[in-house]
């Protein structure tokens, strides 16, 4: 949210909050999903708490894809390391490592995949020199609802035509962020969003009242014309994506800010309403209903206040941490909860495709990512959104995905860090 996000946040005075916009999945059915893990488990809603685990309860340490793009995201957590005091303090639970201590342990860790080791020696080197840490629940790893999200293509035009008539809208110019405080006047580091109506803030227009004013009354101007309404639509879910332009060129859009009205799900109101059923909802199947019933669309969308407005920008998804997203080695989590730009490794299940290019089945695999986003769908240590990048397998997983796994934090052991000797990376 991304996501994020809101999912993609603000920037620089408040993360982006990949809006899941965290995300596909996640905002549709993130909430409905939990409360089946959470039954089906039959166990009480006691607190996870982030522990140690013991070298005889770490998993078998394997990845199922290239070292290559996990050495790109574990660049860009060292990057965002290095731009703050090496003093400041990350929490993994009741341990806390410095900035300098993890790019230590990110330096170390990525000297060591350059030698492409074996899954045999991955799981030795990490158990010798890495801690590795857990949210626990009830003396076992808490299990995370994993979900996901992608980058969006859509085709637009930069001058409005009959073809081409809804707005991407930029930052609208009588926006106002504030920072909420107490009655005593101490800030609570809450950004609240709105607008001057004379002299008081009142909250900015909702996405009805934004559609209902239209491009001649919003104070805001259009980076891009779309063709697609429900298309614009998921471009606001997913807060990032790439508009394929008439003229031949492309450029990349990114959530900029949102109108600071709650995210509501459109797909628990198709639920409700009874249009789509609970075990089908996912995004295709929420796009072909809109599809089929571009009478309700108004309806359907309005139920939703949020609303996004973009920038453009010259590289790809940005996260909240302001690190370049990688496809398939970022994700999101709370960052209340998790310790920024930490390297993660998942047990999850990724959508196999058949040759006509549907999902013929979900297998499991396990990974190593980079925690580099977040979203305002993923709230709590039971909830992760993997970034898949672009493309049909992209769209699939992030609009299928919801399935749960586990997940732990890997950090150097401090009584390694005077024998740490960092190769320079190729």
């Amino acid at each position: 949210m991304t996501i994020t996000y809101d999912r993609f946040s603000v920037k620089n005075a408040f993360c982006k909050q990949t809006f899941i916009l965290s995300v596909i999945a996640v905002t549709f059915f993130f909430c409905l999903a939990a409360d089946a893990l959470a039954k089906s488990s039959g166990k009480s809603p006691s607190q996870p708490v982030f522990k140690k685990v013991p070298v005889s309860e770490r998993p078998s340490f394997e990845d199922d894809l290239e070292f290559v793009h996990l050495a790109e995201a574990i660049r860009g957590s060292v990057a965002y390391y290095q731009k703050m005091p090496s003093s400041k303090q990350f929490s993994f639970g009741k341990d806390a490592f410095s900035a300098d201590h993890l790019i230590r342990s990110l330096k170390r860790f990525l000297a060591f995949i350059e030698k492409k080791p074996s899954k045999k020696e991955l799981s030795t080197f990490i158990d010798q020199y890495y801690q590795v840490y857990a949210y626990m629940k009830n003396s076992a790893v808490n299990r995370v609802l994993f979900t996901g999200y992608y980058e969006p293509l859509l085709h637009g035009s930069l001058n409005q035509t009959v073809a081409f008539r809804y707005p991407v809208y930029s930052r609208p110019a009588d926006l106002v962020t504030f920072e909420k405080s107490d009655l005593s006047g101490k800030s609570n580091g809450n950004i609240g969003i709105g607008r001057y109506s004379g002299n008081t803030i009142v909250p900015y227009y909702t996405r009805q009242q934004i559609e209902e004013k239209g491009f001649s009354e919003i104070n805001a101007s259009p980076i891009a014309w779309i063709n697609d309404p429900v298309s614009l639509f998921f471009l606001q879910i997913q807060g990032s994506g790439k508009i394929s332009l008439e003229n031949g060129n492309m450029i990349n859009v990114h959530y900029r800010i949102s109108n600071g009205h709650p995210y509501k799900s459109i797909g628990k109101y198709l639920i409700d309403q009874k249009k789509l059923s609970k075990e089908k909802v996912s995004m295709q199947s929420i796009r072909e209903y809109l599809n089929a019933h571009p009478d309700e669309v108004d309806e359907i969308f309005n139920y939703n206040p949020k609303y996004i407005f973009f920038e453009t920008v010259g590289k790809g998804p940005v996260g909240c941490f302001n690190i370049e997203l990688t496809p398939g080695r970022s994700l999101a989590l709370d960052r209340q909860v998790a310790p920024a730009g930490a390297l993660v490794f998942v047990h999850a299940q990724k959508p196999k495709l058949d040759k006509s290019g549907k999902i013929s089945s979900w297998v499991l695999f396990s990974r190593f990512l980079l925690n580099q986003d977040t979203g305002s769908a993923i709230k709590g240590s039971g909830r992760a959104d993997i970034f898949w990048g672009n493309g049909n397998y992209a769209e699939l997983a992030a609009g299928y995905m919801k399935h749960p796994g586990q997940l732990y934090f890997l950090v150097l052991k401090p009584e390694q860090l005077r024998n740490c000797v960092i190769q320079p990376s190729k």
